[in-house]
């Protein structure tokens, strides 16, 4: 199911001015609209051609596994072909290496149209962009020269390996190993497993980002370098890197995640040693980003599926009377509770888009302006990363069992297609940190060790986006509301920051509950943007009412319905960290 263009054109155009917004990144030619629309319109056409008859076929075959071989499934290779046939992945690359030079939120709107279409056929070439930020951020002049040209191309793709079967997300245990040779490369040696891509059939090169230890380096997440360690060497040869197997997953079947044998494979240093949680951070972060968008994708694809079973579907009568007398049964768009999922659904996934486009903005400005602009970009940024993947990836998991419910029993078999979109969508709250770590890096990090820098440069725009609503007319209930929860947002931070001082379990036992708490007003400022860019396209001659109106009505439905739940998850947060701690661990595995 392709995103829908309408709704990427509003977000666009209306709601955000991305024309005026890359007009004031000081950029020699700025993307115009005429530009913009013209690359949606080709994206989507590749997308819906070559993507999109890949889905469902994808996940019935999965990819195949044969001594060391992965086979990617049919039709996958001559996608990637058209793919970069077509000088996609060079869109956003720096020109020195080859690239487009457009701003990375362009890569937002294709990425967007490519996971809506075929989710995990996106992860081979999505892997391969967060690389790139990697090596553009951190790797020498060299190796941007020997691996960017290439992955930019599309000729080679690119991998992330942290992860270890004994570590998980501790990658601070990682016992991966670099040992130094005398031409200046490592010897790499280890296995990493969760390695999305990491050996496939679609490009001619594989490059691996690797986090290793060298030799002296010191315990923990202070003694981790990364590497860059390609399946082919430089020189051509066969390198040290083996697939071992492939995982038997519940969802995305068609891409591969691999388990990876280094076995003194050369690898080259990224960056200085002993940085390599910190050069990761850029791949992570930038893809963390993207895994949100992958949640909002799938919710979204879902909730196409289920608004038009719900039209369609013919099931009982409308409690207040027969809303289609010549009907044998009322469509099941009539009953309330079916109304209730399904403008959860359009909520989640039109607000969570909103959301994804906003960051796209300040990554941006974060990346183009210098000085103080530029660093509040980042800050504000990192703020809201974590609610980025941690929130949408949760509520669109939400979403999308919506969807299977509206279908009934026809939901839970592969025939509608739509319980892949369950099943795909549930390692999104995993991958890249699970829920848990994302509120951690909220409360913990964000909030506490940065004594809320993001936090007060986002409510200011929260605080402006409620003035507008104020100013709107039908807007001003809600616009009070919205101003009234950032206070509430505030004061709950400063009050977590005083319980963390007496207690640090009380930072643990808040955290997914104050990571909800902020996704939920985050959402409910970007409804608020919404609803203003509504009201105001409204007051044109040739406004499309029923589009326009429905955007209203689902910011309503959203203040009325789902803003509401912050209440229970601040009353959660207030509790304390006792009765999740008091008892003991024998008293809790006692069944």
């Amino acid at each position: 199911m392709a995103a829908g263009l309408r709704d990427m054109r509003f977000l666009i155009h209306e709601v955000f001015d991305f024309e005026g917004h890359y007009q004031r990144l000081n950029l020699e030619q700025p993307p115009g609209r005429e530009l913009l629309d013209s690359i949606l319109e080709e994206a989507s056409r590749f997308t819906q051609a070559e993507l999109a008859p890949l889905n469902q076929s994808g996940d019935v075959q999965g990819c195949q596994f044969d001594d060391g071989v992965v086979t990617t499934p049919k039709g996958f290779r001559e996608a990637y072909a058209r793919y970069v046939e077509g000088g996609w992945a060079s869109l956003s690359g720096d020109p020195v290496y080859g690239g487009q030079g457009l701003p990375h939120s362009i890569s937002l709107f294709l990425e967007e149209l490519m996971c809506s279409a075929c989710t995990a056929w996106t992860m081979y070439p999505g892997l391969s962009r967060g690389a790139v930020h990697a090596l553009d951020a951190h790797g020498s002049e060299a190796q941007k020269q020997q691996f960017l040209k290439p992955l930019l191309s599309g000729v080679w793709t690119g991998t992330m390996c942290l992860t270890e079967p004994h570590a998980g997300s501790d990658v601070g245990l990682a016992r991966t190993k670099a040992q130094p040779l005398a031409d200046g490369s490592y010897a790499i040696s280890g296995t990493k497993i969760f390695i999305s891509a990491g050996e496939h059939d679609l490009a001619e090169n594989i490059v691996h980002l690797v986090l290793a230890r060298l030799p002296d380096a010191p315990a923990g997440t202070r003694g981790i370098s990364m590497f860059v360690v390609p399946k082919f060497d430089l020189d051509g040869s066969r390198n040290g890197v083996q697939c071992g197997a492939i995982e038997e997953k519940m969802g995305m079947h068609g891409s591969a995640t691999c388990v990876l044998h280094f076995e003194e494979a050369h690898g080259y240093l990224v960056g200085e040693p002993n940085q390599g949680m910190k050069n990761m951070f850029t791949m992570m972060n930038s893809a963390r980003l993207v895994v949100g968008l992958q949640g909002i994708c799938g919710a979204q694809a879902a909730f196409t599926k289920a608004i038009e079973y719900a039209n369609e579907r013919l099931q009982m009568r409308s409690l207040s009377g027969p809303k289609f007398p010549e009907l044998p049964a009322d469509p099941l768009i009539v009953h309330p509770d079916v109304r209730r999922m399904l403008l959860t659904q359009r909520a989640i996934t039109e607000g969570g888009r909103a959301l994804i486009y906003f960051s796209g903005q300040l990554s941006d400005r974060a990346l183009r302006l210098e000085g103080e602009e530029g660093q509040q970009a980042q800050k504000t940024l990192d703020f809201l990363t974590p609610i980025v993947k941690g929130v949408l990836t949760e509520l669109s998991f939400e979403a999308a069992n919506h969807a299977v419910q509206i279908f009934g029993g026809h939901g839970y078999i592969r025939e509608t297609g739509v319980e892949q979109y369950l099943r795909d969508l549930r390692i999104t709250t995993i991958y890249e940190g699970t829920t848990g770590i994302q509120g951690l890096d909220l409360l913990g990090r964000k909030i506490l060790q940065e004594q809320g820098a993001g936090l007060m440069f986002y409510l200011g725009h929260l605080n402006e986006t409620a003035a507008a609503m104020k100013a709107t007319a039908g807007l001003e209930d809600m616009g009070g509301r919205l101003e009234s929860a950032g206070t509430q947002w505030a004061e709950l931070a400063l009050h977590l920051g005083g319980a963390a001082q007496k207690d640090l379990e009380e930072v643990g036992a808040a955290a997914v509950d104050f990571l909800f708490y902020s996704g939920y007003v985050v959402l409910a400022c970007c409804w608020g943007s919404l609803a203003v860019a509504a009201s105001r396209a409204l007051k044109a001659s040739d406004a499309d009412t029923d589009y326009l109106q429905g955007k209203l009505a689902t910011a309503r439905f959203y203040y009325d319905r789902l803003l509401p739940r912050t209440e229970a998850h601040k009353a959660a947060i207030l509790s304390g960290a006792d009765n999740l701690m008091a008892i003991s661990a024998d008293a809790l595995s006692a069944c």
